[in-house]
């Protein structure tokens, strides 16, 4: 969290966060990751560890939840650790944030490819270029396996 706070709103870079959600203390359940994420528009940090001991996430400005379309705004952003941090901010290319359903978590989008996905169990993900973000595949693999994944919210 610290490394990523420069490059957090600068309304939020002196909040306190918290834990909302862990997969060690949670279990692997996109459903409950909705039911944790925090107060409706309260930012949002999603930061993974993939099998590969890869760390890379998002953050979002509004609460991550179920929708039936992508929302959002452009101050979202994702980022990786491969080995230092960096940073893709939206282009302004299109509007695709983040969109979440029972079954996918996604951040990012153009052209059939997200920028980032998460499956409903949270086991599997996948990390592509896409044209929200202009990012770099954020895991050392288009697809991965999750071992750790944590949201972090607003005290």
């Amino acid at each position: 969290l610290p490394q990523l706070g420069p490059h957090l709103p600068l309304r939020l870079t002196q909040q306190p966060w918290r834990l909302l959600y862990c997969t060690g203390r949670d279990g692997f359940s996109l459903r409950t990751l909705y039911r944790c994420g925090g107060q409706p528009g309260c930012p949002a940090l999603l930061l993974i560890r993939d099998t590969d001991a890869q760390a890379f996430g998002a953050f979002c400005a509004s609460t991550i939840r179920c929708s039936n379309s992508f929302y959002g705004t452009g101050e979202t952003f994702l980022f990786s650790f491969s080995p230092e941090l960096k940073v893709f901010r939206w282009t302004g290319r299109n509007n695709f944030f983040m969109k979440g359903d029972v079954d996918l978590l996604m951040f990012g989008g153009g052209s059939g490819r997200f920028g980032l996905w998460l499956d409903g169990d949270l086991h599997h993900g996948g990390s592509h270029p896409c044209e929200t973000f202009d990012n770099e595949t954020l895991s050392a693999r288009e697809e991965f396996c999750v071992q750790n994944l944590e949201v972090w919210g607003l005290a």
